[in-house]
């Protein structure tokens, strides 16, 4: 049932004139707001956080933004493949391009991490068609033929898509070392092998791949936020992520990586928090001894 919804959506938003496809996008956000489910709940409570506890109004004014740019990301994807290339490349403004120019031009591959916000897809098929074919991965959806499909659609914008579910990993080192571009989404983790970081007062869960991957080859890692313009993207690129001089620690080196990569994201998306598009759990609940050692603010 998954695979045929998406499938139908993909095909009728794609045949539909764009300006009525995006207010249907705002419609659904609407009605989303209305139902009030689980995950406009959870994109609720995630907004109060990086708002630092807004008045009610505020935050109601935030979420219906937030979810309609999430709307606007997913009939983004299911109209890209109308998109001609000038439209795609010239609708995208890069900060810090310098940074990652010379960073690429070095030879030794290139990291960014980067969180769910704005259109990721988007920036990922602007690099490829700038002569930088990203390397990313993919959380394994269910059910395969969805898996697939989205797989597919990256895949033809020029990017290659590893699957979550295998021996990644290795796969990544050696695309760095052919000088590649790795691009890993890394605000949220799921498995027992995260990193917990300080993230907007609280904890959180992230990923370690892009820390270790950095100290395993060498390779230099920035963090990236994509936001929304009117008619695109915005992409902010950081300055390099440094490693420690002298490494007596692999594991307390990730963390320390980790977390400078959780205090770009907050940046970014204190910036633009409409745009982050978390609709799942990211903070971890602290118990009560830990939260009385919080200083006040």
């Amino acid at each position: 049932m998954s695979f045929l919804i998406y499938s139908l959506a993909w095909r009728l938003i794609r045949m539909m004139p764009e300006r009525s496809a995006y207010r249907l996008g705002d419609r659904i956000a609407r009605y989303a707001l209305s139902r009030n489910g689980k995950r406009v709940s959870r994109l609720r409570e995630n907004l109060r956080i990086v708002m630092g506890n807004p008045s009610e109004e505020a935050l109601a004014k935030m979420l219906d933004r937030a979810m309609r740019s999430n709307l606007r990301y997913w009939i983004d994807t299911f109209r890209f493949p109308n998109w001609s290339a000038e439209r795609m490349r010239t609708t995208v403004s890069v900060h810090n391009r310098a940074v990652f120019d010379d960073l690429m031009g070095q030879g030794k591959g290139l990291i960014v991490a980067l969180p769910h916000a704005g259109n990721w897809d988007h920036a990922g098929a602007f690099f490829c068609a700038e002569g930088f074919p990203l390397v990313t991965v993919a959380e394994h959806l269910k059910p395969e033929r969805l898996f697939r499909k989205f797989l597919a659609y990256r895949e033809a914008m020029g990017m290659e898509v590893l699957d979550l579910d295998g021996k990644v990993i290795s796969h990544l080192e050696q695309r760095l070392r052919e000088g590649r571009l790795i691009a890993l989404v890394s605000d949220r983790d799921l498995s027992a092998t995260g990193v917990i970081v300080d993230f907007f007062q609280k904890k959180a869960k992230f990923p370690p791949g892009p820390a270790r991957l950095a100290i395993t080859t060498g390779a230099p890692l920035i963090t990236a936020y994509v936001s929304y313009t009117k008619e695109g993207i915005h992409v902010d690129f950081s300055e390099p992520i440094s490693l420690s001089p002298r490494i007596e620690s692999i594991e307390n080196e990730v963390e320390r990586i980790t977390q400078e990569i959780a205090k770009n994201f907050e940046r970014g998306i204190r910036s633009r928090p409409e745009d982050w598009h978390m609709l799942q759990r990211v903070f971890i609940e602290e118990s009560a001894a830990e939260r009385s050692e919080r200083p006040l603010p």
